[in-house]
């Protein structure tokens, strides 16, 4: 499963909002725990059924919503 195909939208679940996996558990819930410091390790413990690449996946998710072409550093 790539990065892309982790992010869902379900008119159903969550308003349609992107989702992990078609679960109940937002990509904007995952990136705020994030911001607020709270560890990969710390959202795996709260949320068994989410997996690492989860996580990844909502970041890739927001990165690519951002709009900025990706400078060479």
């Amino acid at each position: 499963m790539t990065l892309e195909q982790r992010i869902t939208s379900n008119p159903e679940i969550c308003g349609g909002k992107p989702c992990i996996r078609g679960m109940r558990i937002r990509v904007a819930d995952i990136l705020e725990m994030l911001a607020q410091g709270v560890t990969e390790a710390q959202i795996l413990q709260d949320f068994p059924d989410l997996e690492q690449d989860d996580i990844r996946a909502s970041l890739h998710y927001a990165a690519q919503r951002t709009g900025f072409e990706r400078l060479a550093a």
